[in-house]
């Protein structure tokens, strides 16, 4: 067996996958390594999301979050898809592993992502593009462009940051009216998705298996794709679900609801055309209830 070095494909694929909490020491190396690549590239970028979260709100990381989140906006201070690759090329020598992710909702592209690895702390950078003076946060949160466009400097780690300006505004809209509450891991994702609309893509097919505790098929579940559509699986387990056509591998956020359970999968690798197999963990609701928490889409089904 050969084992990660922190830095390399199998450890971004075991932290894509299982999303292990960060180590904030790593962590805040590669932030200011990364703001040091970045500023010297001449690259204007903003703490976003839990990152943001963290500062604004903590003035340090969220003991539990498993990734540093960076923003950029295509177009703006000089920054061009090709200025992206240039960026990413000094990341590798500087010891990086790098991947590009794939686009995530339908319709015009609306960020070219790529995640970085040193020391088994990963940094997200999304570099969005503006569509109708929105920009697309994910899972399918809309926010104003003036917010990432003007943003606002603070102290963060003993440096200076951009956030989005201003910055509370951004994380009510990105996590709802209690986004000073801290919040445990799996209890902030609900607040995320509950407040996306849903629209129904133009796609194509894939089927996703719903299993119990018990691996027994679950009849009547609902699947709904968070900004998507929702659908019920048959007799056998079995939902089938529209991707975008116009992607090939995406990430999505999902909601598995059956009587007793409800989970939220915020961050799952799906495909058009690929059967999937979804099975419930430890963690389910009680009667009446709600607990959202991270799972993982099982492995790809054998072809029917």
């Amino acid at each position: 067996m050969t084992l990660s070095n922190g830095s390399d494909q199998a450890a971004m694929e075991y932290g894509l996958r299982y999303n292990p909490p960060m180590d904030p020491a790593a962590g805040q190396r590669n932030l200011k390594e990364a703001k040091q690549i970045l500023d010297r590239m001449g690259v204007v970028f903003l703490l976003q999301s839990g990152s943001c979260l963290g500062a604004v709100r903590d003035n340090a990381f969220i003991t539990w979050d498993d990734d540093i989140d960076l923003a950029s906006v295509i177009g703006v201070n000089g920054l061009t898809v090709a200025k992206i690759d240039s960026v990413m090329a000094v990341f590798r020598e500087t010891g990086y592993y790098c991947k590009k992710n794939s686009t995530i909702l339908d319709g015009p592209p609306y960020a070219i992502s790529h995640s970085v690895i040193k020391d088994h702390a990963r940094v997200d950078w999304s570099c969005m593009f503006v569509v109708d003076s929105v920009i697309h946060s994910y899972p399918g949160v809309q926010v104003p462009a003036t917010l990432f466009i003007n943003p606002k400097e603070i102290e963060f780690l003993g440096e200076k940051f951009f956030v989005p300006n201003p910055p509370e505004e951004y994380l009510r809209l990105k996590y709802g009216p209690e986004w000073n509450v801290p919040k445990k891991a799996g209890e902030y994702e609900i607040d995320v998705v509950a407040k996306i609309p849903s629209t129904e893509f133009a796609g194509r097919k894939s089927r996703l298996r719903v299993l119990d505790h018990e691996a027994r098929a679950v009849p009547g579940a609902e699947v709904v794709l968070v900004g998507g559509g929702t659908a019920v699986t048959d007799e056998n387990g079995y939902a089938e679900i529209i991707l975008p056509t116009s992607e090939g591998i995406g990430y999505y956020a999902l909601i598995i609801r059956y009587p007793g359970h409800e989970q939220v999968l915020y961050e799952e690798e799906m495909e058009p055309d690929k059967n999937y197999v979804y099975s419930a963990d430890s963690f389910s609701t009680k009667a009446g209830s709600a607990l959202g928490i991270f799972g993982t889409l099982g492995n790809l089904l054998s072809p029917e």
